[in-house]
């Protein structure tokens, strides 16, 4: 008996809602999911960002007195001795912290991945444990550390170089900076490190068979291979160790004692946007200051990045 073939369309399948509130609901749920996020942003983030940028134009003396000036703030800041100050410690410590922070990072990672180094666990965990501290503790710590006479720095400086123990670091100019330096170093190598040690784990180990066949010694190997390889994350490590010198705070502001420093030798661009916004009420100046100082590492930021051919700028 022949059966009637069935019409695989007319099959029965589940009603699907239709209305124009399911419509919505349908439209509106991603938003929703989105809308905590959102709504702190915009609190905590966007309004902030653009208040600060409008009191950037205003002369303020605390939250409620402000008188619009337009551009005179940015004009006095060009003239500002202090902010001048500011700027020249920033970039100091910069420089050498960020020259010296990437080689000795990369050249740890280099060692405690090479596999001739026992308990190589346990040095990772030790060269990257300072940062897990926070600026504020290892302020404290090195204050202590840089005492003079009793201070293990002038101890340690003095068994290995002769250097006097009354070597007084955080009291003297000359020698805030490199005080600083050096604290920052303790901190930021290891962690940086991490980052080198990934990246040299994910190069092709073929890469490195193909040129020893071909004879290439451990130098050239380094040249030819390793650099190329971890180049993507040495960029980002250098560009974001120069952001985070240039928003130095915590660690002078500890270490000296809550102030400058002598001769404001440990001044940096956001101490100085404290100093001028919460000491000295100027909240407009201070977001001048600091307007200033975003700019100022945008323009760095990009320069680097175009330097070293992660941003091509439309090549």
């Amino acid at each position: 008996m022949a059966t009637q073939p069935t019409d695989i369309s007319l099959s029965p399948a589940r009603a699907v809602p239709t209305s124009r509130w399911f419509v919505l609901q349908y439209k509106m749920a991603p938003y929703l999911f989105v809308s905590p996020f959102l709504i702190l942003f915009a609190i905590f983030g966007a309004y902030p960002i653009v208040k600060s940028l409008v009191l950037a134009f205003y002369v303020t003396n605390g939250p409620k007195s402000a008188v619009f000036v337009g551009l005179q703030n940015f004009i006095f800041l060009l003239s500002d001795d202090d902010f001048h100050k500011a700027v020249w410690n920033t970039a100091v410590f910069a420089f050498w912290s960020v020259f010296l922070q990437l080689p000795l990072s990369l050249g740890l990672a280099l060692l405690l991945n090479s596999r001739w180094v026992r308990g190589r666990e346990v040095l990772r965990l030790a060269f990257f444990s300072p940062n897990l501290l926070g600026q504020v503790f290892v302020g404290v710590l090195f204050s202590v550390l840089f005492i003079p006479q009793y201070g293990l720095v002038n101890r340690f400086l003095h068994f290995i170089a002769g250097v006097p123990l009354d070597t007084k670091w955080l009291a003297n100019p000359n020698l805030v900076m490199p005080a600083l330096v050096l604290t920052s170093l303790w901190m930021y190598v290891g962690f940086n490190m991490i980052y080198f040690l990934a990246a040299l784990q994910a190069v092709d180990k073929d890469l490195y068979e193909a040129a020893t066949v071909d004879g290439a010694n451990a130098w050239h190997q380094f040249w030819a291979v390793t650099l190329p390889g971890i180049k993507p994350v040495a960029v980002f490590v250098l560009v974001m160790s120069t952001i985070g010198s240039f928003q130095l705070f915590e660690l002078p502001w500890i270490m000296l004692n809550n102030s400058a420093g002598p001769d404001q030798a440990g001044l940096t661009i956001v101490m100085y946007l404290y100093q001028t916004g919460f000491v000295t009420g100027d909240l407009g100046y201070a977001s001048t200051v600091g307007w200033t100082l975003a700019l100022g590492v945008l323009i760095i930021s990009l320069f680097q990045m175009r330097v070293t051919g992660a941003w091509k700028g439309g090549d």
